[in-house]
């Protein structure tokens, strides 16, 4: 899975409540990526509450 901020609706809008801001800070121009396993240690871990889930929302073409 490839996590690009850029592209995302919810930008500036829940980003303080995004693990991706949690984990490696504000968004910026750089693209985040998480294979598999990594983000299912994320959903756990989001489901513990112990971090906020991914609000990656992407924009449709």
């Amino acid at each position: 899975m490839i996590i690009d901020c850029d592209t995302c609706v919810m930008r500036d809008l829940a980003c303080g409540d995004c693990v991706v801001s949690v984990l490696l800070g504000p968004p910026g121009a750089m693209s985040a990526g998480f294979d598999s396993e990594e983000r299912a240690a994320l959903e756990v871990l989001a489901d513990c509450g112990l971090v906020p889930p991914l609000r990656l929302v992407p924009k449709s073409a």
